[in-house]
């Protein structure tokens, strides 16, 4: 039996949540925006509940809760919802990573090319940014900074705490794209000076499709976005629509069983992560990336093709070689080319993932299987 190992594509949906979704969704399926009969007021009640769950994830208040399809949107609505303040405040600069995942990157291109000047920092084989890098790219009509916590690809967690201490000063507003993160390694997120937010369920053991961006207040004063669909007034104005309670509900749900246990799914990832590099040192394999997440792990070996890797590991391991958004297309990861390495690495590069659930990894069978590739 193949042990599915791209947690970081997806995730499983917990048990529990299943049952929660599915009761709701035969028994509880009133809408939200229903103020006239119990049904509305029943689903209106469980959509509460979860934005609360969500929020208590990163010690939010749950008046700063927006729920969306998922952090791809989130992202959008994060960055595309700031371009009319951007333009009426002159503060049209944009400082971003090289790293970060399209649903980052595409968004501020666009904004690029109307009219917003973007820099764009740097890493090197960490993976990781430099705080004094930040510092010296502010500019007075800086508006946004947006740099992903845990990279999809190699895991290499960015320091929030640095980020926020360069920003501490600055009016920029600070966007973290969470997906990776949101659940797992949440303690940095509950840094204050972060104003955005983004998370998607799938990512944590909840269904796909439903995702949250958190919008902390200054003070008073939310972030100034606006929003990028019209239609129907949900979430504040930001997010029309009616709402996916089912979808909600569980992911609520889903964060609120991630929160408790947290500490425990870290533990039981890292040693699966030791045991899997103590093996693959055996083969000389080089790790892409440092300071990473401990539920993933990408690897090159000397004189290995990820795609031939793939091919044999079929039927004993499901892994990428990448970002499962951009897996139709063979050009070489944007990620692992902006960190400098060479281009054999970068084509041999395998991502492993996996959670809380995942009870031992088939790491003879891989061993195996990579030895033969080497002769």
């Amino acid at each position: 039996m193949t042990t599915y190992l791209d947690m970081n594509a997806t995730s499983p949906v917990l048990d529990e949540v299943a049952d929660l979704v599915r009761e709701i969704f035969l028994e509880e399926y009133g809408n939200a925006g229903s103020r006239t009969h119990e049904f509305g007021a029943s689903a209106k009640k469980a959509v509460e509940k979860a934005r609360k769950q969500v929020a208590d994830v990163v010690d939010a208040d749950k008046s700063e809760v927006i729920f969306t399809s998922g952090a791809t949107e989130s992202n959008n609505i994060a960055i595309l919802g700031l371009k009319e303040f951007g333009e009426a405040n002159n503060k049209k600069h944009i400082i971003t990573t090289r790293i970060e995942h399209k649903a980052v990157l595409e968004p501020i291109e666009h904004l690029e090319k109307n009219g917003f000047t973007v820099s764009y920092l740097e890493v090197d084989e960490s993976g990781a940014i430099k705080p004094e890098e930040l510092k010296k790219t502010l500019q007075e009509d800086t508006l946004l900074v947006s740099i992903m916590h845990v990279n999809n690809e190699t895991g290499s967690i960015q320091s929030v705490k640095n980020i926020c201490d360069v920003l501490e000063l600055h009016e920029a507003y600070l966007h973290i794209d969470a997906a990776q993160s949101f659940g797992k390694l949440s303690d940095d997120l509950k840094n204050d000076r972060v104003d955005l937010i983004s998370a998607s369920g799938h990512k944590v053991y909840a269904p796909k499709g439903i995702g949250a961006l958190i919008m902390r207040k200054r003070g008073f004063l939310k972030p100034p976005l606006k929003p990028i669909m019209f239609g129907g007034g949900q979430e504040k104005g930001l997010r029309p629509g009616t709402l996916a309670v089912p979808l909600i509900a569980g992911f609520g749900l889903a964060c609120e069983i991630a929160q408790k246990n947290a500490a425990a799914w870290q533990k039981h990832a890292q040693k699966l992560k030791n045991e899997l590099v103590r093996a693959l040192n055996t083969l000389d394999a080089q790790y892409n990336g440092e300071n990473t997440s401990p539920f993933v792990l990408n690897f090159s070996v000397p004189n290995i093709n990820s795609e031939a890797a793939m091919v044999v590991l079929k039927g004993i391991a499901a892994v990428s070689n990448g970002s499962a958004c951009t897996s139709s297309s063979y050009t070489p990861s944007h990620v692992l080319t902006a960190m400098q390495l060479d281009e054999k690495r970068i084509a041999g590069a395998i991502r492993v993932s996996w959670g809380h659930m995942t009870e031992s990894l088939p790491i003879s069978e891989i061993i195996e299987k990579l030895e033969q590739l080497k002769l």
